[in-house]
């Protein structure tokens, strides 16, 4: 018998359909020589500290540096402890005894760094010695599966794939425990959770808004002239900018006292290829949904995931915007089971049959699975989310086959009274793969056609108007803009050397950046307004905490995602990457250790309820520190924060002040103060024309 481990049990049904085992049993399914299992994500997992013997938040102990680390099953929070989770031991326990028993394994978690891992744990830590080969497959559909089964490689093949794995699980191991903790010891109030990728990309959020916060608009004019000649108009506009209005009215004055005309002085035409958009990966998938559809990464992430299980789209977790050369016969046969579908119907109709674009041909580019295509399987009931990510993903696909979007762009220089004025405008020659009618396309720009001009033409102005600008602060990102620049984070770099080495990584990998912004969403450290990501009052806190240290380096976390996957590709060994690790770790904790706040002065305060201890005033909450009592207040309420004069009038007054702006769960906004009783007990009180 041979055992074939998936990664979820959705995943395990569909290939255990496809190898003929249709027997249920508790926790595998079996048959024709076959027994399908599965994992559910990461079963096994590197300890925490108390596993070590180790107290937390012990500033002896730091840095802790396992020599060897410890793998546990997987554990689940049960009020201040962590349990082994009982689902988690049960699935291993079925694991074990169907390894013992075969004969070979076939590993088929996720094709990838995580899904290596997966595995990998599972087989350390059970001590199994039996052979295994690799399922690398990027679809699951039976065709996919069939060829898979028919091309397993030797387990050895990705042992450098499971070495970056571990050495990343590791390095954000030993950063996450030993930096939250020494941060958490130095400010003395509260928990700063850190991390190897989570600070750089908290620190990126909270420089840029203090960047918007404190830019200073400047307002400038601008004058533009309306031209109109053979029946055609078009507008040009000033070079000059003007900072005060009065300047560009008193010129206004002299164009029209003067009764000028503007003189063409010349006039350049250039032709514009503009090509087709590449594949998706994961990553440019997210910033498009983010943009157009309003979803975060990580729910992008999901509907995706989603549809590959269900067998609609490849593996969505890729790198990857290319496809390898023997990939490519399967693209016509693809488009044209498009082609049957209403909503594809016409974009496919104009696609160039017989001389499709091959630009996303590159076997060089392809990294561990290509870029994002819809599989032969046309989908018929979605949720209306997953339609939406499907239509991406297939009008892409129409787009990228065909041919270039041609303009020629015309640039005219205009002079009036010595004064410089400048008019561009486009038109299209071939519209090329803007033709193609995705729900989100843009089937044309905005253009602007001239008539027939010639050097020293003398054109009569129509109106003439002054504009009012003003310069525009950096944006605040968005998950699209953030993605992009995690994706990017070498160009940051100052250093010319470093950023030429690593001008193409990024910080955290295409399948985890999602995740690294829900965590940093979770912890408080930043929220969303609409499509915005702004930093919270804490999340700026650790951030300044932090901002010089070494931690929050967006370099030193890129450097490692390229040490990463050197190791991926046998160039540099694990065990010399994890040496880096651990001296960088000792570094970065006593630099954090060393952090001195001065803390301001916070007012003693007798607990309402237990009348006997002064309570413990933190950024997020004001607590009784006897257990037993555990009076609690949260100082965030309904997107308010509560400040320490309101909480010292509200546990010797009885009252905040009147607290403006609260927002409701339905979003309505509403002021109310809070009060306390007798017995502790904090309410709202209303104004009078409130509910």
């Amino acid at each position: 018998m041979k055992v074939v481990l998936a990664e979820k049990p959705s995943v395990a049904r569909e290939i255990a359909m496809v190898l003929g085992a249709t027997e249920r049993k508790d926790g595998y399914i079996t048959g024709n020589g076959y027994a399908v299992t599965w994992a559910f994500g990461h079963l096994i997992v590197l300890g925490m500290p108390e596993d070590y013997g180790i107290s937390t938040f012990n500033k002896q102990a730091l840095p802790i540096i396992p020599a060897p680390f410890k793998l546990v099953i997987r554990k689940v929070k049960k009020g201040k402890r962590l349990e082994t989770e009982t689902g988690a031991f049960k699935q291993l326990k079925t694991i074990e005894k169907l390894f013992a028993a075969c004969e070979s394994i076939i590993v088929a978690t996720d094709a990838g760094r995580e899904g290596e891992l997966i595995f990998r744990y599972i087989y350390e830590y059970l001590n199994c010695k039996k052979p295994f080969e690799r399922l690398w497959i990027s679809s699951l559909t039976e065709k996919a599966i069939k060829q898979g089964f028919q091309n397993l490689k030797p387990g050895y093949q990705y042992d450098e794939l499971f070495q970056s794995a571990q050495c990343r699980s590791r390095a954000d191991w030993l950063l996450g425990i030993n930096t939250t903790q020494a941060l958490t010891i130095a400010a003395d109030d509260g928990v700063y959770s850190l991390g190897r990728v989570q600070t750089p990309t908290l620190a990126l959020i909270c420089q840029r808004y203090q960047e918007n916060r404190d830019f200073t608009s400047q307002q400038y004019w601008q004058i533009e002239l309306m031209h109109q000649k053979d029946f055609i108009e078009f507008k040009s506009l000033g070079q000059l900018r003007f900072t005060e209005k009065k300047q560009a009215e008193d010129l206004v004055k002299s164009f029209e006292r003067n009764r000028t005309t503007a003189t063409v002085n010349s006039i350049h035409s250039e032709t514009v290829t503009e090509y087709a958009p590449l594949l998706f990966d994961l990553t440019s998938l997210q910033k498009e949904a983010n943009k157009k559809l309003n979803f975060s990464a990580e729910e992008t992430l999901n509907i995706a995931q989603s549809l590959y299980e269900k067998k609609f789209i490849t593996y969505p977790r890729t790198g990857s915007q290319y496809i390898p050369e023997d990939v490519w016969p399967e693209i016509p046969a693809l488009l044209r089971i498009l082609q049957q579908k209403e909503l594809y119907k016409k974009a496919a109709s104009i696609i160039p049959w017989g001389n499709f674009n091959k630009k996303i041909v590159n076997n060089g580019e392809v990294t561990d699975h290509h870029g994002l295509l819809p599989t032969e399987k046309i989908p018929s009931v979605l949720t209306a989310k997953e339609n939406a990510i499907y239509d991406l993903i297939a009008f892409r696909l129409l787009e990228v086959v065909s041919q270039p979007c041609i303009k020629e762009i015309t640039t005219i220089r205009l002079q009036m009274l010595h004064y410089d004025f400048f008019a561009k405008g486009a038109k299209i020659l071939q519209m090329g793969w803007r033709a193609i009618h995705g729900i989100f396309s843009n089937i044309s720009e905005m253009v602007q056609e001239f008539p027939e001009l010639r050097e020293g033409v003398e054109l009569k102005i129509k109106t003439i108007s002054i504009l009012e600008k003003k310069t525009s602060a950096p944006s605040l990102y968005t998950e699209g803009s953030l993605l992009s620049v995690m994706e990017n984070a070498g160009k940051k770099i100052e250093k010319e050397d470093e950023r030429n080495i690593l001008k193409n990584i990024g910080i955290g990998t295409p399948s985890t950046r999602a995740s690294i912004i829900e965590t940093l969403v979770h912890r408080e450290y930043i929220k969303r307004e609409k499509k915005l990501l702004i930093p919270t009052t804490i999340g700026l806190q650790v951030y300044d905490l932090v901002k010089d240290k070494k931690i929050a380096n967006v370099s030193l976390t890129a450097e490692w995602e390229l040490a990463m996957q050197d190791i991926e590709s046998n160039t540099l060994s694990a065990a010399e990457f994890q040496k880096h690790i651990e001296n960088y770790t000792q570094s970065v904790t006593k630099e954090l250790l060393q952090i001195h706040i001065e803390k301001p002065h916070l007012p003693d305060l007798l607990c309402p309820q237990c009348k006997i201890q002064y309570l413990m005033i933190r950024e997020n909450i004001v607590q009784c520190p006897d257990q037993l009592c555990n009076w609690l207040q949260l100082r965030n309420i309904c997107g308010i924060h509560i400040s320490v004069t309101d909480i010292e009038n509200l546990i010797n007054k009885g009252k905040t002040s009147l607290l403006k702006g609260m927002k409701s769960k339905s979003g309505k906004s509403f002021n109310a103060y809070i009060i306390c009783k007798d017995k502790g007990e904090c309410l709202f009180e209303f104004e009078r024309n409130e509910k």
